[in-house]
């Protein structure tokens, strides 16, 4: 699924309709007595971070959504009865938080209390206007200070239904949105069809929530995974660590809005023979980290990479289905300057991965935390990221591209680089949120142009060398910057 913003996704005028949680829905929500299940510390980080940048001034909507087609004329009461049925089977979009003074609560309504309001907003027939309304409804509706704090909406005509799904991260991770289109097409089909779907009770994301936290809460700042992390901070002058290439930040100024670059990069073909090289040091992810060193090596100037590798933290099959924010993060260091060529670059990746993938299953913001450090959350974004996913084997990716299904992420302000490179069906495809100054573009640019022409290297000849007499080792000069 291509990783975009809403602005990419094909958005066509039509008929704008909207669910919400009912009104009266809502009003239960306000009587619950508190869940005995606490935040996970990655929802409770992201909450706090959230209140901390609003009240130093700037409102940074950081929603996620996905967006796909519904073929033919759409019946909207079926529709609604398949947003309402796939609602119900997670609890995490029945669940949300409060203030009690400095900490922060659960409540969570029973799925028999759940019910979704329908409103017709209108016809919309410039596409423009009616991508500018989506993206200032989702800001409001999928806000991280709010409950609720997720919206759907369809946009009807004749021929085909276009439906959005906007959620506050805390809700879903990229994995979670993917799955979607598939789900909410079987749903629809089976109420089409007058039948209903038998499938097994979802496993809640609120139960792993509350067995991570309580696994995170065992440790202390003895544990040697504290003590790696507290290394690793160290050697990253105390912070966790930003996309080592200069991206033309002032020090110390307000968060600067952001920029979406989103293209594809190789072929299906290039893609197979680059995974193919690969896969002895652990396949194309290993691939795209080794390739992101050398490249930010070569422009940014810094021996060794140091970076954050999210994991799904879905080690159980119990969790394969359930929607929620289920990621975590494994620091790397990568001694560039001492690689000769590519491989191994990739070796020192996949030894890098294997020893430190274990310290992905204790929470950052569990981490910090023992650290005694004093992170002031300056940033929706911790840290910057370089993200791979196989999304082949998602139920229904074969359709994406008929479906026009998008996965949708917001790019609003932000200091850190976000790099998704995600595996389809038709090849490789990137998607990455950055700084928008003139710097970063030029930098990210050259970035995105060096790896298309690394992965293109590797699958046209199988290995890549490097010069052996410099010291800092050159990339493939890229076709445009």
């Amino acid at each position: 699924m291509h990783m975009t913003d809403i602005q990419r996704c094909e958005v066509r005028p039509g008929l704008l309709v909207e669910w919400t949680l009912h009104s009266a829905t809502v009003a239960a929500a306000a009587d619950l007595p508190d869940d005995s299940r606490p935040p996970a510390y990655l929802q409770e980080s992201h909450i706090r971070t959230a209140r901390s940048v609003r009240e130093d001034g700037q409102f940074v909507p950081t929603w996620l959504g996905t967006a796909f087609d519904v073929p033919g004329a759409v019946d909207l009461d079926v529709l609604q009865q398949a947003l309402r049925g796939w609602t119900l089977r997670h609890e995490t979009l029945r669940s949300g938080f409060r203030w009690a003074d400095e900490d922060i609560r659960r409540f969570t309504l029973g799925a028999e209390a759940v019910s979704l309001q329908r409103e017709v907003i209108g016809d919309f027939t410039d596409a423009a206007a009616l991508v500018q309304y989506l993206q200032d409804r989702f800001d409001v509706a999928a806000d991280a200070l709010t409950w609720p704090n997720f919206i759907y909406a369809a946009v009807v005509r004749d021929d085909c239904t276009s439906v959005y799904m906007a959620f506050d991260h805390s809700n879903v991770d990229s994995y979670s949105i993917q799955r979607i289109p598939a789900e909410i097409h079987e749903l629809y089909a089976a109420g089409m069809e007058g039948r209903g779907v038998e499938r097994a009770p979802v496993s809640s994301y609120i139960d792993f929530c509350e067995i991570e936290r309580e696994s995170a809460d065992q440790i202390d700042d003895t544990h040697a995974t504290i003590s790696r992390w507290r290394e690793f901070i160290q050697r990253c002058d105390g912070r966790l660590p930003p996309f080592p290439v200069d991206l033309g930040l002032e020090p110390g100024g307000k968060l600067p809005p952001q920029k979406l670059m989103q293209e594809k990069l190789v072929d299906a073909d290039a893609a197979a023979a680059f995974e193919a090289y690969c896969r002895p040091y652990g396949g194309s992810m290993t691939g795209i980290l080794a390739a992101t060193s050398l490249i930010v090596h070569e422009i940014g100037g810094q021996p060794v990479y140091r970076t954050v590798v999210p994991f799904h933290t879905r080690a159980k099959s119990q969790w394969q289905d359930s929607v929620g924010w289920y990621v975590g993060g494994a620091p790397i260091e990568i001694p560039t300057a001492q690689s000769p060529d590519f491989p191994s670059v990739m070796e020192m990746v996949r030894a890098a991965l294997r020893a430190n993938r274990p310290l992905a299953r204790m929470p950052i913001a569990r981490v910090l935390r023992l650290l005694g450090s004093d992170f002031h959350p300056t940033s929706p974004d911790l840290y910057s990221i370089v993200s791979y996913v196989d999304a082949r084997g998602i139920v229904g990716s074969e359709r994406w591209a008929d479906l026009k299904a998008y996965g949708l992420i917001r790019v609003s302000y932000g200091d850190q680089v976000c790099v998704w490179v995600n595996r389809l069906h038709s090849g490789l495809q990137l998607g990455s949120r950055y700084p928008d100054t003139d710097v970063a573009y030029k930098n990210m640019r050259l970035y995105v142009e060096q790896l298309r022409e690394t992965i293109l290297s590797v699958a046209r000849a199988g290995t890549l060398k490097l010069p052996a007499q410099s010291s800092a080792p050159r990339m493939p000069a890229p076709s445009s910057v």
